[in-house]
């Protein structure tokens, strides 16, 4: 009788700490960094409501752009797509200029919503963003050690953005405007800034592990 026997696994090749940093780099600029430059150099010259329309156009540019190239969009891009899309709505539709800053903390709850409750899915939004920040092979992405850690990530972040959603809106109704822009900028970078080291901290964590244990470890 012919036994067969499995065939090797090839081992995972995963890239360094430096070549993610610079993978993930463009991406964080153009889905969370540039928005809000082009938002405030519009402002400069225009109104609140046409530097909204100008940042959202940006922002829509930027998904349009890789639909006409066949490219899929990052899912940063996609989480900066649905943030503006809130904004202007809720801008036209009661046209209360405090709305415009409340606007920010709603687009971050939507944010955190969607990591809390895709969390449990097979392919969380957490997942999506990773991907698009960290290039990982798929043999990595479907290992039962990286869905755990997907999980765990999903948890963390829908967290910290409900943290920091009930925040800003705690400064915007309880303090000046100054203080509303100069503490929410200073908290929001400690917390998020926090949250991101964790994350990188716990991605390495995990991917050693996935290197000591193999892929079926």
């Amino acid at each position: 009788m012919t036994v067969l026997m499995p065939a090797p696994t090839a081992p995972i090749a995963l890239p360094r700490l430096g070549a993610l940093l610079r993978h993930a780099a463009p991406r964080v600029f153009e889905s969370m960094m540039l928005p809000v430059l082009v938002f405030y150099v519009a402002l400069i010259f225009t109104n609140s409501h046409v530097a909204l329309a100008v940042a959202a156009l940006w922002v829509y540019g930027g998904v349009a752009w890789r639909l006409v190239r066949r490219s899929e969009a990052p899912g940063t891009l996609m989480l900066a797509a649905g943030t503006i899309t809130v904004r202007v709505v809720l801008t036209v539709a009661t046209g209360n200029p405090i709305v415009f800053f409340l606007q920010p903390c709603l687009g971050v709850f939507c944010v955190s919503m969607g990591f809390l409750l895709t969390a449990p899915l097979r392919r969380p939004l957490i997942r999506r963003v990773v991907a698009d920040l960290v290039p990982l092979p798929d043999q990595v992405t479907e290992h039962p050690r990286m869905r755990r850690f997907f999980v765990s990530q999903s948890v963390l972040w829908g967290c910290a953005q409900l943290l920091n959603a009930a925040l800003s809106l705690w400064l915007l109704l309880s303090q000046t405007l100054e203080t509303y822009l100069l503490v929410r900028t200073s908290a929001v970078a400690v917390l998020l800034g926090g949250v991101a080291l964790i994350s990188v901290l716990s991605l390495r964590h995990c991917l050693r592990g996935l290197e000591t244990r193999g892929p079926e470890g």
